[in-house]
């Protein structure tokens, strides 16, 4: 046993479950499609590009709110896998699991922690604030880019259909007249190239 206190025994203890993240793979592939992503590489993405595009979110969004939900959005998915955007029937036992999971993961940590970061992800998950409308966008549009650039990788795999793609990017379109323009045009190229179905 390391010479701590239980404070910081409990903050490293919840820093090595997160460790864990690493080892959950998602659907789509890296950009070089070498091999699928992870969910931890995923995270760090989203909070590189949050940092890149908070430009395109609502006036007086915080950034670092937005950063520090996407750090830890991801986490319930150690326990309770992660499931593919446009798997129907896997989203329909996804929110139990991922709250069981919450209460776990974060609960390693001490109480004050445990609340903020527990606070943060349901924020995340409701959607309903500017910073959540933005680290939701955001979560959307990362692996939608990387799918664009794999030639729709993941989309082609399970067949996925333009509609199914319009409904999950709404948040993305929601967020900002730019992205929508963008997100538009990469859908519509994607159908034209066959990586969606029409």
């Amino acid at each position: 046993m390391i010479k701590a206190s239980l404070r910081l025994q409990q903050q490293i203890q919840f820093i090595l479950e997160a460790d864990r993240l690493k080892n959950v793979l998602r659907q789509n592939v890296l950009a070089d499609r070498s091999r699928q992503e992870n969910s931890a590489e995923h995270s760090w993405h989203l909070i590189v590009m949050a940092n890149v595009l908070h430009e395109h979110f609502p006036k007086g969004t915080d950034l670092s709110r937005v950063s520090k939900m996407l750090a830890v959005h991801d986490l319930v998915e150690i326990m309770a896998g992660d499931v593919f955007a446009y798997d129907e029937k896997g989203a329909e036992a996804k929110a139990q699991k991922e709250q069981q999971a919450a209460n776990e993961i974060f609960g390693k940590l001490p109480p004050d922690q445990r609340d903020e970061l527990i606070a943060l992800w349901h924020e995340f998950e409701e959607g309903q604030s500017n910073e959540s409308r933005a680290a939701w966008a955001v979560d959307r549009l990362q692996p939608f880019i990387m799918n664009f650039y794999t030639e729709g990788a993941s989309w082609r795999k399970h067949g996925v259909r333009r509609a199914q793609v319009e409904k999950r990017m709404a948040a993305v379109c929601a967020i900002s007249p730019e992205l929508n323009e963008l997100v538009m045009d990469m859908i519509e190229q994607a159908v034209k190239n066959g990586w969606i179905k029409p």
